[in-house]
């Protein structure tokens, strides 16, 4: 874009053209700019291509999966039931400071593309100068009138530039950035879906902490008593020094074993507060969790023809595919003259009578005409612009196919260990039937006199064991839930949640072919 002109024409004011020589002077320069771009293109194309929806065979374990026709709701997590996990995730969404960073980049991209779009648009602008000036007695102003005397030299001008764009050079550029916007905002939303996933997985984490305490305790009273048994057993000289010593060597590690967990528990509570963007002590009213896993998830029937459109790492990738597409249609354009046009108008004006004299200026001068650039020769710069830039949607176009392999590997990594966790937990409870019964047993078999309490304890204990396996296990599946949830891209967003998630749709995702000229 050419900027504003002042002044005289080029050429001085002396200087005349003939306007038919001009014009076929013009049109032999365009003419031979337009053979030599089409020449020097020659061998430089993109080579790879995207990956298409029935081109990634699916495996068992999502083709067995059952089968839903929707998506994840938006806020999916309500799924698990805990009012206490819906407000904290609703309160990290809004005061998370790495979320509202990812944001601010969504706007300044959205500026940054206002910028290049600016650029087709006609550019006005208005250059004034005010000056006293005092002139001296020289051989240029003599001894005439001016000489020696202050006065006022004023000028003013208006300019206009206007670029034809005949090439799209100024519109593939203002579209690569949109592209670019779009790009970001799609990359906004994996942050806010990542930061919804860490959420909930610290949450499950704070829960299992919760259950793993409570057993860690009852182990720990069943020890104590074990040693006040022993203890009476020793008293009354049935006992030995052995036994006691026994009952009590476990106690210091489980009392270990509490704390530790209850160190764990406070930082959980630090973490669940750090993620909402909130101090330490935002998380002590946080109370235990009850979380409760209404429904399993299921994968939508459109997968995977949808999840290109609604998984936003896989959106952003397609969006920087079509910018990529958009900066090789900008380096063809610079094969190609650049017209522009121009005019201005202005006073000048010398005068005694004041500052503004210039608004009764004397002199008025104007130029109207056109700006031509013809890049004949660079040495190769714009053949390695190009070159870069087919580079770039080459190396855009691979990461989109690895994006999409891995959402499929993620979403197939998650069934897989679904399955397996469910199966577990079915033989964890066949395991803990089995312990609770021994329990019942050994507990009526000590009450009537059949065994001593040591055996009951020892039946306690597997059964503490298979209670904490059995809670370890229920919190993996709450894991795995989400994981499988982000692995399909979360939620829906609707277009109100954010003013560019509307560009982010399935619908408005370019083609992102190649231009040719």
């Amino acid at each position: 874009m050419a900027g504003f002109s002042s002044g005289s024409p080029p050429g001085g004011p002396n200087v005349r053209h003939h306007p038919a020589s001009f014009a076929r002077l013009a049109a032999f320069f365009v003419a031979a700019e337009l053979v030599a771009g089409c020449a020097s293109t020659h061998g430089i194309a993109p080579e790879s291509q995207r990956l298409g929806n029935d081109q990634l065979a699916t495996d068992a374990a999502i083709q067995s999966a059952e089968l839903d026709a929707k998506w994840p709701d938006q806020e999916w997590w309500r799924t698990y039931g805990d009012p206490q996990l819906n407000g904290w995730v609703r309160a990290a969404i809004a005061g998370n400071p790495g979320l509202a960073e990812a944001t601010a980049r969504v706007r300044a991209a959205m500026a940054r593309a206002g910028v290049a779009e600016a650029a087709e648009a006609p550019q006005i602008g208005v250059d004034i100068e005010i000056q006293r000036h005092q002139f001296p007695s020289d051989f240029f102003y003599g001894p005439g009138e001016l000489a020696k005397t202050k006065r006022w030299n004023n000028n003013a001008m208006l300019g206009l530039s206007y670029a034809l764009d005949f090439w799209g050079r100024e519109k593939n550029r203002t579209e690569y950035y949109l592209d670019i916007a779009r790009t970001t905002a799609a990359e906004a939303r994996v942050a806010r879906l990542e930061l919804e996933g860490n959420v909930v997985r610290a949450y499950v984490q704070f829960s299992l902490l919760h259950a793993e305490l409570d057993v860690a305790r009852a182990i720990l009273n069943q020890q104590q008593h074990i040693l006040d048994i022993a203890k009476r057993r020793l008293k009354g000289g049935i006992g030995t020094q052995f036994e006691v010593s026994q009952a009590d060597m476990p106690q210091p590690e489980t009392r270990r074993r509490i704390d530790l967990l209850q160190e764990q528990l406070a930082l959980s509570r630090n973490q669940l507060a750090a993620l909402a963007g909130k101090g330490p002590g935002a998380a002590a009213e946080l109370v235990r969790p009850t979380l409760v896993l209404a429904d399993q998830p299921r994968l939508p029937a459109t997968l995977p023809l949808e999840l290109v459109g609604h998984r936003p790492d896989i959106v952003a990738s397609r969006w920087r595919v079509a910018a990529q597409a958009r900066g090789i249609d900008t380096a063809h354009a610079d094969f190609y003259p650049n017209i522009d046009i121009i005019a201005n108008f202005g006073y000048s004006a010398v005068e005694g009578a004041g500052m503004l004299s210039f608004l009764t200026g004397q002199k008025s001068n104007y130029g109207v005409g056109f700006a031509l650039s013809l890049p004949i020769f660079d040495g190769g710069r714009r053949r390695a612009q190009l070159g870069e830039a087919t580079a770039g949607y080459d190396a855009a176009v691979a990461a989109y196919n690895q994006t999409l392999v891995r959402a499929l590997k993620n979403i197939s990594d998650e069934l897989i260990r679904m399955r397996s966790v469910k199966a577990q937990q079915v033989l964890a409870a066949e395991s803990m039937a089995v312990a609770q019964k021994t329990y019942n047993l050994s507990l009526r078999a000590f009450r009537g006199g059949l065994t001593d309490y040591l055996h009951v304890l020892n039946a306690q204990t597997h059964l503490f064991e298979h209670q904490l396996t059995e809670q370890r296990i229920r919190a993996t599946l709450l894991a795995i839930h989400a994981d499988l949830v982000l692995a399909l891209g979360g939620g829906a967003v609707s277009d109100k949640d954010s003013p560019y998630d509307q560009e982010m749709q399935p619908a408005s995702i370019a083609t992102d072919q190649v231009g040719t000229h």
